[in-house]
């Protein structure tokens, strides 16, 4: 009786999706992409993620009905697609199809964080952690121990039927192994080292630090090979992202690519080193890039970076291969930035967030911030990218108002 219900209401999702995806205007909008994405002169183009959605109910239509763990996880995913596509669009895609993930699972690196947490909203998982060291030296850093990635083919197949029975007449099904290629070494050691204690050992203890960063990035390389060797890669050319806007690119999958087996120069990739928004540029080379390196020179495509600030880095950025995006955010000098990138990769904007969090919001003043941003971007490749979005005030509306904004202000610009 549960199925029955819970494959009533995916049914009934399944079609109002069906019928999005079918609006002309998401053809439009991939070749845009595409074309952005082939550093073409577009318009600068919108994109929201990371939305606070325990604030975003308006009118239940984020009500979840299904009772099923796994469907209710699709559930999820479809009713926020169509919530956005009602309010906030920017330039959203939506395809006429749904994934089926695979099911695949890894043993981890052996070592989890050990925090102390701090919240303002218990319903919110945007929360303050203070990290407890874990790895204190050399001697510590056997306990980051290489994963071991597995795929439980018959689950894998049971999802691919269920979900065929559910969508049948109605949407594809499309099984999906792994495609989120983002990786952040830095970002996850310091978790175990300490902020301030790693970032002093760099200049103390260089030869312990390199071992640290270099044994963390060989966990991404082994999970990598190992989703490559057990075929579970998939293409993220699409409306996927992994930071910046979606993902359209005739560039990809390379010419000699076989659909029967997905590699990672079929595929987008992306580090970053937010913890290195007050490193030298060479010092971030020696100790993050460097490593980086190892990892996206096997993508066909590659984007860099998040929050750190990185307008003063593009010189070693530009001996990253295949990069074709970016990050500059809210911390950039904008100018120096967009003079030191050009038309040579996507200036990937990250506006100020913190506008949407205001005790009184403002919508005057997060358009001034967008104009005077692509003024200063104007002989650039741009994309607007907003994230991080930790509150909006239980006030959705401010952020379907700054969508409206930012799609105006970028027409505007043009």
């Amino acid at each position: 009786m549960i199925y029955i219900k819970d494959r009533k209401v995916l049914r009934e999702l399944g079609k109002t999706i069906r019928d999005i995806a079918a609006e002309p205007v998401n053809g439009e909008r991939k070749k845009l992409w595409n074309d952005l994405n082939s550093l073409q002169n577009v318009r600068p183009l919108v994109f929201i993620f990371e939305i606070p959605w325990h604030e975003m109910e308006h009118e239940n239509e984020l009500a979840l009905l299904c009772e099923d763990p796994f469907l209710r996880g699709i559930e999820t995913s479809m009713r926020r697609t169509i919530y956005q596509w009602r309010h906030m669009q920017g330039d959203m895609v939506v395809e006429e199809e749904i994934d089926c993930p695979l099911a695949i699972s890894s043993s981890g690196m052996g070592i989890k964080e050990d925090v102390d947490i701090s919240m303002t909203d218990n319903r919110s998982d945007i929360v303050s952690r203070h990290f407890k060291i874990q790895i204190k030296g050399e001697e510590d850093l056997d306990k980051i121990k290489m994963p071991v990635v597995s795929h439980n083919e018959d689950e894998s197949e049971r999802r691919f039927q269920l979900m065929g029975d559910i969508f049948e007449g109605i949407l594809p099904v499309r099984k999906t192994g792994f495609k989120w290629t983002s990786v952040a070494p830095w970002d996850e050691l310091v978790r175990f080292t300490g902020v301030d204690e790693i970032l002093i050992d760099m200049v103390m203890r260089p030869d312990y630090v390199h071992k640290a960063i270099g044994r963390m990035t060989d966990v991404y390389l082994s999970a990598l090979e190992q989703y490559q060797r057990s075929n579970l890669l998939s293409l993220n050319n699409d409306n996927c992202f992994l930071g910046g806007g979606l993902q359209y690119t005739d560039h990809l999958p390379k010419p000699d690519f076989e659909p029967s087996r997905v590699r990672p120069a079929d595929m987008w990739g992306r580090t970053m080193s937010q913890i290195f928004s007050a490193v030298s540029p060479a010092m971030h080379d020696e100790f993050a890039l460097q490593y980086e390196l190892k990892y996206l020179s096997q993508f066909g495509l590659t984007y860099y970076g998040c929050c750190e600030p990185l307008h003063r880095k593009i010189g070693i950025l530009r001996n990253v291969p295949n990069l074709r995006k970016i990050s500059m955010s809210p911390w950039v000098d904008a100018e120096e930035g967009a003079e030191a990138i050009g038309i040579d990769y996507v200036y990937s904007m990250k506006p100020n967030p913190a506008f949407l969090g205001m005790e009184k919001w403002d919508p005057g003043l997060a358009r001034r911030d967008l104009e005077q941003n692509l003024r200063r971007t104007r002989n650039c490749i741009t994309e607007i990218i907003l994230k991080d979005i930790s509150t909006v005030r239980y006030q959705p509306q401010r952020l379907w108002e700054w969508a409206s904004i930012a799609i105006e202000a970028a027409s505007d610009c043009c």
